[in-house]
């Protein structure tokens, strides 16, 4: 792909070059353009809405390196900003060939071919691709969305929220059991994020805190996916069931690590920090003027 244009992908993976990547001639070490390549294809399953191994254990295979194959056109130095560019561009039987490049601006400093083979873990012999993933990864490449928000009660939903939350909130942040669960998941609107496997990915819920004035809560995404805009659809979602309801706002307690997400998409502090379930929080308040539409969709 010599002549590759920015155009020619959907999936960009920035970095930025530093100074242990260079050799002796201050440009960018060779073996190095491997790693961009293969640090940004596990962005790429991101994109995917796919954590790598929860898929690989639902489609009963994993993916091996075939071959690589880079090609040079111009160095990067220390400290260029660099996008890295992957698309699926075929798949076979049980082979998936992914076209890279490497640019700094519009300038393409880098072509790479990687072919990847879907084989038992076992005995590492291939497999047929199964269509299952065959269909996310065309479908990726086609401009379509990776992942579908919905909305329910816990009775429809909360098998697979629960899930979500039981991996974020009681195992990776060791909140009480007794302080995740309470009565008002059954009256709560409920909102999952489930990727093109089915799997649940994201959830939260909204409240109805006072007259006019929506709480949204319990706002989960899977460690591996954080990033990918599964929370920011799933917040979205939640504003637009407040909204559609007549609410004229919606607050939430943001943990303090997460108070940039939620700033970038519109919500603003309130009051003090506090803390809750031993973490640091603080309200964080949002408008919801009338015909509000939030604009849901992951990209």
């Amino acid at each position: 792909m010599t002549d590759a244009t920015r155009q020619d992908f959907r999936f960009f993976h920035r970095l930025r070059v530093r100074w242990a990547e260079v050799d002796m001639q201050k440009i960018v070490f060779n073996a190095h353009y491997l790693m961009y390549f293969d640090t940004a294809m596990a962005d790429y399953w991101r994109a995917l809405a796919l954590p790598y191994d929860t898929t690989m254990q639902a489609l009963e295979g994993d993916i091996y390196v075939k071959k690589a194959t880079v090609e040079f056109h111009a160095s990067a130095r220390v400290d260029d900003q660099l996008d890295v560019a992957l698309k699926c561009s075929r798949i076979g039987t049980s082979s998936m060939v992914f076209t890279g490049a490497i640019f700094r601006g519009d300038d393409h400093l880098i072509s790479c071919e990687l072919i990847y083979v879907f084989a038992d873990p076992a005995t590492q012999t291939s497999r047929p691709v199964p269509i299952a993933l065959c269909d996310i990864l065309t479908g990726y490449e086609a401009w379509e969305p990776m992942a579908r928000v919905e909305l329910g009660t816990w009775q429809a939903l909360g098998a697979a929220a629960r899930k979500v939350r039981t991996e974020v909130f009681l195992e990776e942040q060791r909140i009480p059991v007794e302080m995740e669960w309470d009565e008002a998941d059954d009256t709560a609107v409920h909102a999952l994020a489930r990727n093109r496997l089915g799997l649940p990915v994201a959830t939260g819920r909204l409240l109805q805190h006072a007259p006019g004035v929506g709480r949204i809560g319990r706002m989960a995404v899977n460690r591996v996916l954080r990033g990918s805009n599964l929370g920011r659809d799933v917040l979205r979602a939640l504003m637009q069931a407040a909204a559609d309801r007549g609410d004229r706002e919606v607050l939430l307690h943001a943990q303090r690590n997460a108070e940039g997400f939620y700033a970038r998409l519109g919500f603003l502090p309130r009051g003090e920090p506090f803390e809750e379930a031993g973490i640091v929080h603080i309200e964080m308040v949002h408008a919801l003027p009338p015909g509000y539409q939030a604009l849901v969709g992951t990209a």
